[in-house]
């Protein structure tokens, strides 16, 4: 072995010592307060459902500095006391187990998802069209109802209640059924799907059961509102 492989070699050692070492140190060393507040954040993280298209923030707040935590021996054990809702400000308790002190964390959360809202002002009465609408990220606490994500699911519905621009559009602001409109009717059974036309008999959004009367056999059935101008009943 040549000076320059040896030197080479002692160097590399050198490096993964101090790698190791430092890490050791950081860890010792590493606030426990820190180590609580990342292990709140953590843990909300694995109980709340990630959204595909949307967005989830979680942020712990700052604990007391006055608050002298001895370095925990075993991983800390968190958990949600009591019965809260998962939205908004969750609390989260953090225990040591070997040292026995344990610390309440607030914890706030916001959860976006993707939802169709007015990018104007909607009167009653207006029937929707693309250019009333888009998708922003809505905070989840705030939605109530049946909600949209895309579109194509409303357009050609009528509004029912003015909506501002920029709010969410709700299930109760619109009918993609009006009463005394002219719907298809969708019939299906074994595998035979037959499709007549009719009226509405009241308002509806999508997934709610409203009567409709056949228009050529004026009989009256309960349906389902499976989209715009369309009723599907199952037999």
């Amino acid at each position: 072995m040549n000076r320059r492989t040896h030197f080479t070699l002692l160097s590399l050692l050198f490096g993964l010592l101090t790698i190791f070492f430092n890490g050791f140190v950081s860890a010792e060393t590493q606030n426990p307060l820190d180590q609580v507040q990342h292990t709140a954040e953590e843990y909300v993280k694995t109980i709340i459902d990630q959204p595909a298209r949307g967005q989830l923030t979680v942020q712990a707040a700052s604990l007391d500095s006055r608050l002298k935590l001895t370095h925990c021996a075993a991983p800390l054990e968190p958990s949600i006391p009591g019965k809260q809702s998962l939205t908004g400000n969750i609390t989260v308790l953090v225990r040591c187990p070997t040292d026995g002190w344990q610390v309440y964390v607030p914890v706030q959360t916001q959860l976006l998802l993707p939802r169709v809202v007015a990018v104007k002002p909607l009167a009653r009465g207006a029937v929707l069209s693309a250019a009333d609408l888009d998708i922003r990220l809505v905070e989840a606490r705030f939605l109530r109802g049946v909600l949209f994500d895309r579109p194509e699911q409303i357009i050609g519905s009528k509004v029912k209640r003015g909506v501002k621009i920029g709010e969410a559009i709700e299930g109760n602001d619109i009918c993609l059924v009006c009463r005394n409109d002219a719907v298809l009717i969708k019939a299906g059974r074994s595998g035979l799907n037959v499709i007549t036309k009719g009226t509405a008999l009241s308002d509806g959004s999508l997934g709610e059961q409203i009567r409709v009367q056949n228009s050529k056999s004026k009989r009256i059935v309960d349906g389902v509102i499976t989209g715009v101008g369309e009723v599907t009943v199952n037999f």
